[in-house]
């Protein structure tokens, strides 16, 4: 019999019979599922371990009433891991892609991923609490490091066909403005005051590279014995190629400091001493890649904005009805103060205290 654990949000369950029959299909009559257990962390995709007779492996699908398809394309995924994995071993081994929701078991497209063991901080889990200053240090230093390492890919090859780098960054404005608009719940001025500010100061737009877009610690697997060292980079559902900046800038709109409002720790544990300020992130990325990043405050403006909308998209399921997990209750509270961050930055012309 195989078990579903009780860790699995309701509402979130996976068909348990029909995903061991398509597996078998798959992998033959010899192949049985053991345990199904929901990863705690993220508000997106849904990502599920399943514990079977031939080792772990990892589920994502989409969340439930989403319809945001660019946000979560199963095959689009997969795609970007089978690309990476050659040129950048730090991404978890693609193991098999059902792309029609039509002959998905889980009437919805989703992909198979080996698991990478090791550690991962996330906000309001215990592992984060016994590691040291130094060791904050040392892991702030490597995952600016690693996203350097990540925007000097060559794209030469079949990565730099994953985007469209021209006119990215306005393009990036323009779209997150509409899925606003059509996210919307209410009125909060901070937001349209960052549209018209953001629309009037766009900056010139940097080399292309190939972009993470979701950059943060809870999507990295780190070495339990060494938490400086990074094994995977996991969620790569928003990877493209763009303007680097525009990654950092998403990147430090998570990357929370120790007097920020205590809403925004939701996303990351970066408050804890040790860890670089947001300024000493951009110095880090500066002195590691060359790049020019005195037009900064537009990409962080940016990234508070673009983080307040995905939150705002995840509420505006939750009052729709498409999900009851109860974690997106008072998760407008939480777009408030992101985009209360992202106004503070404006208006003081800079990105931290």
């Amino acid at each position: 019999m195989i078990d579903q654990a009780q860790a699995i949000r309701l509402g979130e369950e996976l068909p348990i019979a029909a995903l061991q029959a398509y597996l078998q299909s798959l992998w033959g009559t010899d192949f049985h599922l053991h345990t199904i257990r929901q990863f705690p962390g993220g508000f997106s995709n849904l990502t599920y371990l399943l514990e079977t007779n031939r080792g772990d492996m990892v589920l994502r699908r989409p969340p439930f009433g989403a319809h945001i398809k660019s946000g979560h394309d199963m095959g689009r995924e997969f795609q970007v891991l089978n690309l990476l994995r050659p040129v950048f071993p730090k991404v978890p081994n693609p193991i098999h892609h059902c792309e029609e929701a039509e002959e998905s078991p889980l009437g919805a497209p989703f992909y198979l991923m080996e698991r990478v063991r090791g550690l991962i901080l996330r906000s309001g889990r215990p592992e984060a609490e016994g590691l040291s200053a130094e060791q904050w240090r040392s892991l702030s230093r490597t995952a600016v490091e690693t996203m350097v390492d990540l925007h000097g890919m060559d794209l030469s090859g079949p990565l730099g066909e994953l985007g469209k780098p021209e006119g990215y960054t306005r393009r990036q404005v323009a779209g997150w403005i509409g899925r606003y608009a059509r996210a919307k719940t209410g009125e909060l001025p901070a937001m349209t005051e960052m549209e018209t500010w953001m629309q009037a100061h766009f900056p010139p737009e940097q080399a292309p590279a190939f972009l993470h877009n979701d950059y943060k610690y809870d999507n990295l697997v780190l070495d339990p014995g060494d938490p400086g060292r990074i094994l995977a980079l996991l969620d790569w559902e928003m990877a493209t190629v763009g303007d680097p900046l525009m990654d950092l800038g998403a990147s430090l709109a998570y990357w929370v400091e120790a007097g920020d409002p205590p809403a925004t720790r939701l996303f990351n544990v970066t408050h804890h001493a040790g860890n670089m300020t947001r300024q000493e992130v951009v110095g880090h990325y500066a002195a590691r890649s060359g790049r020019d990043v005195s037009g900064m405050l537009f990409y962080y403006v940016f990234g508070c904005y673009k983080l307040a909308v995905i939150v705002q998209q995840i509420y505006a399921r939750y009052v729709a009805g498409h999900t009851r997990d109860t974690r997106f209750k008072h998760l407008d509270k939480v777009v408030e103060a992101v985009a209360g961050q992202g106004l503070w930055a404006l208006e003081r012309g800079r990105i931290g205290a």
